[in-house]
């Protein structure tokens, strides 16, 4: 049955036992669902949010809560009775606890800490004390953990017991006496070992730990080069504080993602969804950029003025300067958004920078060459055309010059655009900035400019003495 087809008896049968006013009924049929078809109910239903959530068992509605957006978690604790939010936040994983709460006001924030039981609380304090963007706001201290000198059926007996509260026990966590981490065994170990064999016995202490003060994108990178599920966090003494899962990691990716693609549109990033972002905190996100790209714009008109001499006796050249602006803009943005797709994959580093600076001289002029050459064709060509009668006359017996001057032109402003492009956002980075603001429309306000001048320049070279 089509996907569509099935959100749409979803809703009928709900709709259909709202109507009965069966509150049983509603509460079975909403705990037999999936929690992603339950999301779609509650995004369909806005009127209902709250009423969705609240009649469903308490862990179902703590996993159904973790992956709504925030702006509809936001409306579901302002509307769910105060114990109901408590039993809620009680429930959720201290890491998507923080989540919520580190993006709400803190007058908000202090209130909702009230309704913690004192474990959580002081769980909840701890995460919100770490930097933001850092891996202990992103950490759980929900993990099995064992001692070097137990058996491992003592381990599979700890499992039992405490794996239930936690997020995952595919990895257990080997600490000494003084809490700092020793070793990380995937579970299968202790499963396919002897009982009466020891954990230290299993040990290699070959494994991989996260700081709690490391950045997310850290976790990132460790997450995508070691086949992992979870990984260990830990402090500066090595002490083990918690650990991070993939899935968090995953959803800061996919939030980081989405900001870069706002940023590289020229804009700052958005902290709610676009059609639920108010009117004036959109212009406010928008408008800076804007009037930065329009004074550098200016700079363009300041460019062209300083030329109005060489334009007033060769007109010509201005039929192409959209043509020069155009091609070096497109070929810094087309470089500027490839350098910070491959930094943020960790494909391209700081240190990558003379190999991209080669690159993009390389291609930068063949890129410049073939548009050059094209740009010569099309003169000769119009210029045959203008002989036989099929257009007018518009390049006089100076077309040669006019061809070159565009041709060469259109190398150099290529070869300059492709260099702008892709060291600005290494440039950027090497400050402490964020890549991404490195916008595409940046690049090309920039490149516009010395574009410019770069063309009159080679005008210049040609014609001085003929034309000029």
């Amino acid at each position: 049955m089509p996907v569509e087809t099935e959100k749409i008896l979803l809703q009928d049968e709900f709709e259909k036992l709202v109507g009965q006013q069966d509150e049983a009924a509603v509460t079975d049929f909403l705990n037999e669902q999936n929690i992603s078809d339950v999301a779609d109910l509650i995004y369909e239903n806005e009127d209902h949010e709250s009423y969705i959530l609240s009649h469903l068992s308490i862990h179902r509605a703590a996993g159904l809560f973790k992956i709504l957006e925030h702006s509809t978690q936001n409306n579901i604790i302002k509307a769910l009775p105060p114990a109901k939010t408590a039993e809620l936040l009680n429930e959720l994983p201290p890491d998507d606890r923080t989540s919520f709460l580190e993006d709400l006001p803190n007058e908000v924030v202090r209130e909702l800490i009230k309704t913690l039981n004192p474990a959580e609380r002081k769980i909840t304090l701890s995460l919100l004390g770490y930097p933001e963007n850092s891996v202990g706001r992103l950490m759980t201290p929900d993990y099995v953990y064992v001692r070097e000198n137990n058996t491992v059926e003592e381990v599979l007996n700890i499992i039992r017991n405490v794996g239930k509260n936690t997020e995952t026990i595919d990895v257990i966590y080997v600490i000494n006496n003084h809490g700092e981490l020793l070793d990380d065994i995937r579970i299968r170990e202790f499963i396919l070992a002897a009982p009466e064999k020891k954990v230290n016995e299993l040990m290699d202490e070959r494994f991989i730990a996260l700081n709690v003060n490391d950045d997310q994108e850290t976790a990132n990178e460790a997450f995508k080069m070691n086949n992992r599920v979870a990984l260990p966090v830990i402090d500066d003494y090595n002490v083990l504080m918690g650990i991070v899962t993939i899935d968090d990691v995953l959803w800061v990716t996919n939030e980081e993602f989405s900001e870069d693609i706002q940023k590289i549109g020229g804009a700052e990033a958005l902290d709610q969804p676009y059609l639920e972002t108010p009117f004036l905190s959109l212009i406010k996100k928008r408008v800076g950029w804007l009037i930065i790209l329009f004074l550098s714009e200016m700079l363009t008109a300041t460019a062209m003025a300083y030329y109005n001499d060489e334009l007033g006796k060769v007109l010509i050249l201005t039929n192409f300067i959209p043509l020069i602006m155009s091609s070096g803009g497109n070929s810094g943005s087309q470089a500027s958004t490839l350098i910070i797709q491959a930094m943020a994959l960790g494909e391209v580093t700081i240190a990558d920078w003379w190999r991209v600076m080669r690159r993009e001289i390389l291609s930068g002029l063949v890129l410049g060459l073939i548009l050059g050459t094209i740009g010569f064709i099309r003169i000769i060509t119009w210029h045959t055309l203008m002989h036989q009668g099929v257009f007018k006359d518009i390049y006089g017996i100076h077309w040669m010059l006019i061809a070159l001057t565009v041709s060469f032109s259109l190398v150099g402003v290529v070869l300059w655009g492709s260099l702008t492009g892709s060291m600005l956002p290494i440039v950027l980075k090497r400050l402490g900035a964020d890549p991404a603001s490195s916008s595409a429309p940046f690049v090309a306000t920039l490149v516009d400019v010395t574009g410019l001048i770069i063309y009159f320049n080679v005008a210049l070279f040609f014609m001085k003495g003929i034309m000029l």
